[in-house]
């Protein structure tokens, strides 16, 4: 299961499977984390925003939601440090707010495992080796999550994003995975320096570096 044949044929099938499985395995978990943010964050459940995803299509992912709707006296949104509360730190932490891109996976707008997808407000700033980054289906994990997360730099995320477009296979996808589960239980790299996430990404050249690989 390589090369071409993987990633057109196998890989897609592998998640509708995967996915599938998962989300009857974690069933009740997804209920119970929907009753929690319900009664500790309020209504809608659900974050819902729009992605760029395969070939630069834009989708709307599925997130539960981790921040409060507090505004300033003009209305608009606080910034994310004070609308971020304990609860849905945590929920970030351990990466259960991702569990609803489970459905994003199963519907094919995304992979199990492909390059985060980044909000569609930045498709006009990429450059066009950056934009193959959206030559592969995007991910719930990827090769950039476990090379360190939001602790690393934008442009390393794009290296790591594009050496795994080029060397996508049946192989790479599992040692992602396996690389997944200890990151996501030691909460390591959930957040850059000084944010709650990672601040915006401000567009710049993005060298091809070969050492993006182990």
């Amino acid at each position: 299961m390589r090369g071409i044949t993987y990633k057109t044929v196998w890989k897609r099938l592998l998640d509708i499977v995967g996915s599938l499985l998962l989300i009857i395995i974690l069933s009740p978990v997804l209920l119970v984390t929907a009753v929690l943010v319900r009664v500790k964050l309020g209504s809608p459940v659900i974050f819902k925003q729009e992605r760029l995803g395969l070939n630069g299509q834009s989708f709307t992912i599925w997130k539960f939601r981790s921040m409060t709707n507090c505004v300033d006296e003009d209305g608009n949104l606080l910034a994310d440090e004070y609308r971020l509360t304990r609860f849905g730190k945590l929920l970030r932490d351990i990466s259960v707010d991702e569990l609803p891109q489970l459905w994003n996976v199963l519907i094919g707008d995304m992979s199990l495992i492909g390059p985060r997808p980044f909000i569609a407000e930045y498709g006009s700033r990429y450059t066009s080796e950056q934009m193959r980054r959206h030559d592969v289906r995007p991910g719930i994990s990827g090769w950039a999550q476990v090379m360190g997360r939001n602790s690393i730099s934008w442009n390393q995320k794009f290296i790591l994003d594009i050496w795994y477009v080029d060397n996508c296979s049946f192989m790479t996808d599992v040692k992602v995975l396996f690389k997944t589960i200890p990151i996501v239980l030691s909460r390591t790299g959930v957040s850059a320096e000084n944010h709650v996430t990672m601040p915006e990404w401000a567009n710049s050249e993005v060298p091809v570096d070969e050492s993006a690989s182990e």
